[in-house]
């Protein structure tokens, strides 16, 4: 009898053990999340409203879960429904799956792949004919843009990045816009780091553009008129070597236009502290600080349009 007993306890603890390595290799297959990510994917919060990377993204693209990379949602079925989060009136078919929510109201809505927590999905508010309205968090969500020839990216830094990116956002043809950081000596920096001015990076904007709809040249005519770039401590009040004005460029001709430009500005008068460098790797900055004036619903204090050219 001790033996049938002893028997049966090693086969308990051996199935044990097998589904314990299973649940470990299934986890790893997930991406690796920030302690915010698993906040709000694994522990169901929520983000901040206007805050997230995508409220208020218009690009062609596919939505998929940040933990799984499964397909979630299309960008032809984003609305604006001006409730401070991304929103879609229909889901991928078969990827999204509804839960009551434990506050006994709500219907909460997960990845039907890997479980992560995307938000909350609302009925007959009458928002689109679909009357559905998918809430979900940006930091739930990683989006793959549609490849486009027509589409090209630029990189310009004119201190605060935030009133870089305000004008920069507004112009005609661009798509979309980002901030992070470029030129520095460590990887994948945060914005403490960079403050403390010695990591080499300069707070950049990275602009994604319509060749079709504007120009380079468009672009470069902006970020001059946009910032003062005579100064050579900063911008404005902000001072430090993360606020100096520097064009990252791709290639020779954006180079050549840059320089073209720099030189009108001298034949004006101009002592221009605009620096010239190739371009690097963009670390993207916190979600936070993304269309950061367009979420508060203020003006740069450091980034004033003036015509030159």
């Amino acid at each position: 009898m001790k033996s049938i007993i002893y028997l049966l306890c090693i086969t308990l603890i051996s199935i044990s053990c097998v589904q314990s390595q299973n649940k470990t290799n299934d986890n790893m297959e997930y991406n690796k999340l920030t302690l915010e990510e698993e906040r709000v994917i694994l522990h169901k919060g929520t983000e901040a409203p206007y805050t997230g990377e995508y409220t208020n993204n218009k690009r062609s693209g596919m939505y998929v879960c940040k933990r799984c990379d499964t397909p979630l949602y299309r960008s032809s079925d984003k609305f604006d429904s001006h409730c401070g989060w991304p929103s879609f009136d229909d889901e991928i078919k078969g990827a999204v799956k509804r839960l009551p929510d434990a506050d006994g109201r709500r219907t909460e809505i997960i990845c039907a792949n890997c479980g992560a927590h995307l938000g909350h999905v609302f009925l007959n508010e009458g928002f689109t004919d679909k009357n559905t309205r998918h809430c979900v968090n940006s930091i739930s969500l990683k989006f793959i843009p549609e490849q486009n020839k027509m589409i090209k990216k630029a990189y310009f830094a004119s201190g605060c990045f935030w009133g870089t990116e305000y004008y920069f956002m507004k112009a005609n043809g661009v798509k979309h816009t980002a901030v992070g950081f470029m030129g520095g000596h460590i990887d994948n920096p945060s914005y403490e780091q960079v403050c403390q001015k010695n990591t080499g990076h300069l707070e950049t904007t990275e602009v994604e553009y319509d060749t079709s709809k504007t120009t380079y040249e468009d672009l470069i005519r902006l970020f001059f008129e946009t910032h003062d770039f005579t100064q050579t401590n900063g911008q404005g009040p902000d001072i430090g070597p993360q606020y100096l004005s520097c064009i990252f460029y791709a290639d020779d001709n954006e180079k050549e236009i840059a320089e073209k430009y720099i030189d009108i500005l001298k034949t004006k008068g101009y002592k221009v502290a605009t620096m010239l460098k190739p371009l690097s790797t963009f670390w993207k900055a916190e979600d936070y600080h993304q269309q950061y004036y367009e979420h508060k619903g203020t003006k740069p204090y450091c980034h004033v349009y003036k015509k030159i050219f």
